[in-house]
Protein backbone atom coordinates (compact mmCIF):
# COMPACT_ATOMS: atom_id res chain seq x y z
CA UNK A 1 0.00 0.00 0.00
CA UNK A 2 1.58 3.35 -1.01
CA UNK A 3 2.39 5.78 1.75
CA UNK A 4 0.96 9.14 0.60
CA UNK A 5 2.42 10.78 3.71
CA UNK A 6 5.97 9.99 2.59
CA UNK A 7 7.41 13.23 1.22
CA UNK A 8 11.02 13.50 0.10
CA UNK A 9 12.67 16.70 -1.13
CA UNK A 10 15.66 16.28 -3.46
CA UNK A 11 17.84 19.27 -4.36
CA UNK A 12 18.51 19.63 -8.10
CA UNK A 13 20.95 22.53 -8.43
CA UNK A 14 21.71 21.75 -12.10
CA UNK A 15 20.07 20.14 -15.13
CA UNK A 16 22.61 17.31 -14.71
CA UNK A 17 21.10 16.57 -11.28
CA UNK A 18 17.62 16.47 -12.82
CA UNK A 19 18.90 13.98 -15.40
CA UNK A 20 20.54 11.91 -12.65
CA UNK A 21 17.19 11.73 -10.86
CA UNK A 22 15.58 10.47 -14.08
CA UNK A 23 18.27 7.79 -14.42
CA UNK A 24 17.82 6.67 -10.77
CA UNK A 25 14.07 6.47 -11.29
CA UNK A 26 14.62 4.34 -14.41
CA UNK A 27 16.37 1.69 -12.32
CA UNK A 28 13.49 1.55 -9.83
CA UNK A 29 10.34 1.79 -11.97
CA UNK A 30 8.46 -1.17 -13.35
CA UNK A 31 5.28 -2.08 -15.23
CA UNK A 32 2.20 -0.53 -13.66
CA UNK A 33 4.12 2.45 -12.22
CA UNK A 34 2.61 5.84 -13.01
CA UNK A 35 4.99 8.75 -12.53
CA UNK A 36 3.29 12.14 -12.50
CA UNK A 37 5.61 15.04 -13.38
CA UNK A 38 4.35 18.39 -12.10
CA UNK A 39 5.75 21.89 -12.39
CA UNK A 40 5.55 25.00 -14.53
CA UNK A 41 6.83 25.30 -18.09
CA UNK A 42 10.62 25.02 -18.06
CA UNK A 43 10.76 23.23 -14.69
CA UNK A 44 12.57 20.19 -16.13
CA UNK A 45 9.75 17.67 -16.58
CA UNK A 46 10.81 16.73 -20.12
CA UNK A 47 14.49 16.71 -19.09
CA UNK A 48 13.74 14.17 -16.36
CA UNK A 49 11.53 12.04 -18.66
CA UNK A 50 14.12 12.08 -21.44
CA UNK A 51 16.88 10.95 -19.04
CA UNK A 52 14.59 8.17 -17.74
CA UNK A 53 13.85 6.87 -21.24
CA UNK A 54 17.47 7.04 -22.37
CA UNK A 55 18.61 5.24 -19.22
CA UNK A 56 16.28 2.38 -20.13
CA UNK A 57 16.79 2.35 -23.93
CA UNK A 58 20.27 3.79 -24.48
CA UNK A 59 21.70 7.28 -24.72
CA UNK A 60 21.34 7.33 -28.52
CA UNK A 61 17.54 6.95 -28.28
CA UNK A 62 15.73 9.87 -29.87
CA UNK A 63 13.20 11.15 -27.34
CA UNK A 64 11.05 13.88 -28.87
CA UNK A 65 8.69 15.87 -26.70
CA UNK A 66 5.13 14.53 -26.93
CA UNK A 67 3.70 18.06 -26.76
CA UNK A 68 1.96 17.77 -30.13
CA UNK A 69 1.50 13.99 -30.38
CA UNK A 70 0.35 13.86 -26.71
CA UNK A 71 1.89 10.40 -26.23
CA UNK A 72 5.10 8.68 -27.31
CA UNK A 73 5.36 4.94 -26.64
CA UNK A 74 8.67 3.11 -26.34
CA UNK A 75 9.37 -0.62 -26.05
CA UNK A 76 11.89 -1.73 -23.43
CA UNK A 77 12.22 -5.49 -23.98
CA UNK A 78 8.48 -6.11 -23.70
CA UNK A 79 7.72 -3.35 -21.21
CA UNK A 80 6.05 -0.32 -22.71
CA UNK A 81 7.10 3.12 -21.54
CA UNK A 82 4.48 5.79 -22.19
CA UNK A 83 5.60 9.42 -22.14
CA UNK A 84 2.53 11.65 -22.15
CA UNK A 85 2.32 15.43 -22.26
CA UNK A 86 -1.26 16.35 -21.43
CA UNK A 87 -0.83 20.13 -21.64
CA UNK A 88 -3.07 20.36 -24.71
CA UNK A 89 -5.94 18.24 -23.37
CA UNK A 90 -9.15 20.20 -23.09
CA UNK A 91 -11.11 17.71 -20.96
CA UNK A 92 -10.01 14.91 -18.60
CA UNK A 93 -12.15 12.33 -20.46
CA UNK A 94 -9.81 12.67 -23.47
CA UNK A 95 -7.43 10.45 -21.47
CA UNK A 96 -9.54 7.46 -22.47
CA UNK A 97 -9.11 8.27 -26.16
CA UNK A 98 -5.34 8.10 -25.67
CA UNK A 99 -5.51 4.68 -24.01
CA UNK A 100 -3.80 5.88 -20.84
CA UNK A 101 -6.28 4.07 -18.61
CA UNK A 102 -5.00 0.68 -19.81
CA UNK A 103 -1.39 1.86 -19.93
CA UNK A 104 -1.58 2.79 -16.23
CA UNK A 105 -2.16 -0.91 -15.49
CA UNK A 106 0.56 -2.50 -17.63
CA UNK A 107 3.15 0.09 -18.73
CA UNK A 108 5.51 2.52 -17.08
CA UNK A 109 3.81 5.89 -17.56
CA UNK A 110 5.58 9.24 -17.35
CA UNK A 111 2.88 11.91 -17.37
CA UNK A 112 3.59 15.62 -17.74
CA UNK A 113 0.78 17.99 -16.73
CA UNK A 114 -1.10 15.34 -14.71
CA UNK A 115 -3.54 17.98 -13.44
CA UNK A 116 -5.26 17.53 -16.84
CA UNK A 117 -6.29 14.03 -15.71
CA UNK A 118 -8.86 15.51 -13.33
CA UNK A 119 -10.41 12.68 -11.34
CA UNK A 120 -8.68 10.06 -13.53
CA UNK A 121 -5.44 10.14 -11.52
CA UNK A 122 -4.08 6.60 -11.21
CA UNK A 123 -4.10 5.10 -7.71
CA UNK A 124 -0.66 4.65 -6.19
CA UNK A 125 1.06 7.07 -8.57
CA UNK A 126 4.43 8.58 -7.72
CA UNK A 127 4.30 12.37 -7.98
CA UNK A 128 7.43 14.41 -8.66
CA UNK A 129 6.86 18.15 -8.40
CA UNK A 130 9.74 20.17 -9.87
CA UNK A 131 9.99 23.68 -8.50
CA UNK A 132 12.45 26.56 -8.36
CA UNK A 133 14.89 26.55 -5.45
CA UNK A 134 17.57 29.23 -5.37
CA UNK A 135 19.51 29.17 -8.65
CA UNK A 136 18.33 25.64 -9.41
CA UNK A 137 15.40 23.40 -8.63
CA UNK A 138 14.19 20.83 -6.21
CA UNK A 139 11.99 17.78 -6.60
CA UNK A 140 9.26 17.14 -4.07
CA UNK A 141 8.45 13.44 -4.31
CA UNK A 142 5.32 11.85 -2.85
CA UNK A 143 3.33 8.64 -3.13
CA UNK A 144 4.27 5.59 -5.15
CA UNK A 145 5.23 2.19 -3.79
CA UNK A 146 6.46 2.12 -0.18
CA UNK A 147 10.06 3.29 0.02
CA UNK A 148 10.26 4.45 -3.60
CA UNK A 149 10.43 8.16 -2.77
CA UNK A 150 13.21 7.54 -0.22
CA UNK A 151 15.10 5.31 -2.67
CA UNK A 152 15.14 8.17 -5.19
CA UNK A 153 16.86 10.44 -2.70
CA UNK A 154 19.92 8.15 -2.51
CA UNK A 155 22.61 7.85 -5.15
Amino acid sequence: MPNPAEIVTIPLPTAAETEALGRRLATLAGPGDAILLEGPIGAGKSCLARAFIRARLGEAEEVPSPTFTLVQVYDDDGTEIWHADLYRLTHPDEVWELGLDQAFETAICLVEWPDRLGSHLPAGALTIRLEAKGEGRQAVVTGGRPGLARALAHD
